[in-house]
């Protein structure tokens, strides 16, 4: 009985752990690895969304970055606030969704796919086609 006693409050601390994909996630520039933006990731009613916090390195105030590309309600509206990952539903470990990731940077959609590498590394895969296109972000 004591065994079982001392086993079972060895495994307590792993039971409580899990992974989860909300929160707070920095993005990075492909090429420079330098900070792009923060994007608040949740889940709503079953869905992931994320929306854009804060945004770095640019060559303008951040509070004037616009989606002046984009083609959809989102045109010309400021960036820091955007919804960029909305609707994706959880399939397995995966969140998947068609036309569900927006780049502000040239407003285009993506169907996307996001899952968790580690507790602290996110896959965020966005497709056209047969094409795609990872990145990895970084919990805040």
């Amino acid at each position: 009985m004591r065994y079982f006693l001392i086993l079972s409050l060895c495994l307590i601390p792993f039971v409580g752990v899990s992974q989860s994909i909300e929160g707070v996630w920095e993005t990075y520039d492909d090429e420079s690895g330098e900070l792009k933006s923060e994007v608040k990731i949740y889940i709503k009613d079953g869905k992931l969304y994320g929306k854009i916090l804060k945004l770095y390195n640019l060559d303008i105030d951040p509070k004037d970055a616009k989606c002046e590309l984009c083609t959809d309600y989102r045109k010309d509206q400021p960036v820091i606030g955007m919804l960029v990952m909305s609707g994706l539903n959880k399939s397995g470990s995966e969140w998947i969704g068609d036309a569900a990731l927006l780049d502000p940077n040239n407003g285009k959609s993506y169907d996307a796919k996001v899952w968790l590498e580690s507790n602290n590394k996110l896959a965020v895969r966005g497709y056209i086609g047969w094409f795609f296109r990872t990145q990895y972000w970084k919990k805040k």
